[in-house]
């Protein structure tokens, strides 16, 4: 029933829906367009398409590239892991223009493939936060989809209203005008306002709009407080979504299991490697 708007930051509710003409900020996305050319697109895939796709949940197909991980019992090792794959180098080197993206080093790379004859979509969920650090990368290949955000707290959402009618200009949160309604009752001068309004978290779902070849970059709210998902009416055709994951503190410079850290990301960056 909301939007995402990259231009903004604000999550605008959808015209046929309740929450019309309301918004409210939405921290912690980043969307960048045409992030690699139609060219590096059929390339990469080519090069994906000669290795094998294995069968995974939800009508989807995956190729990992990464260490052997038990999550239930934090468990890690590198396994058969020998790094990420070599048309992924230049991809990565791609990310250091991100402003969000500033000492971003993938560990671990997946590739999902998606298509509408299998059904193919992932439920609500979020990445694991034992190993996966901050950031999740996922660059969209092949057609566009939408990537739907709901969230299970009990909290409230205080939403806005976007548009004063004086002006039709887009109103940002906190910064309200006298409506026409107040001036015309004759109000002119006391402080009228118009009033935020409180909705409970699970009634909302944000739609962020996923172009084709477009990089999104999920942190902070967007990754700790939001599920994310694909539905299958989302999948039109065949997609695949490449995304890159960075190791959480625990195994990053001063945290518990750094040297272990230090050994994967070592693998992961000689990109030379074969799925796992």
């Amino acid at each position: 029933n909301f939007t995402y708007c990259p231009a903004t930051g604000l999550a605008r509710g959808n015209e046929h829906s309740e929450f019309a003409g309301w918004a409210f900020p939405f921290p912690g996305v980043f969307l960048t367009e045409e992030f690699i050319s139609e060219d590096e697109e059929s390339e990469i895939v080519e090069l994906m398409d000669r290795d094998d796709w294995k069968p995974s949940q939800s009508g989807r197909k995956k190729q990992d590239y990464g260490p052997k991980v038990n999550f239930k019992k934090q468990r890690l090792k590198a396994g058969s892991f020998t790094g990420l794959p070599s048309f992924s180098k230049k991809i990565v080197a791609q990310m250091k223009a991100c402003s969000v993206l500033g000492g971003f080093l993938p560990v671990e790379q997946c590739n999902l493939d998606y298509m509408p004859e299998r059904g193919s979509a992932i439920d609500p969920h979020f990445d694991d936060w034992w190993l996966w650090g901050e950031r999740l990368v996922s660059l969209n290949l092949l057609s566009k989809t939408v990537l739907s955000m709901s969230c299970d707290s009990e909290d409230s959402i205080q939403l806005f209203p976007t548009f004063s009618k004086e002006n039709g200009q887009l109103s940002p949160p906190g910064s309200f005008t006298q409506t026409s309604a107040c001036k015309n009752s004759g109000k002119e001068g006391t402080n009228c306002i118009l009033s935020p309004r409180l909705v409970p978290s699970k009634e909302v779902t944000v739609a962020i709009h996923l172009p084709q070849r477009s990089l999104v970059v999920l942190y902070g709210d967007a990754r700790y407080k939001w599920k994310h998902a694909i539905y299958r009416k989302h999948i039109e055709h065949r997609r695949i979504c490449v995304t890159f994951r960075e190791l959480s503190a625990e195994f990053s410079a001063g945290g518990r299991h750094e040297e272990l850290g230090k050994e994967l990301l070592e693998i992961a960056l000689s990109f030379q490697g074969r799925p796992v």
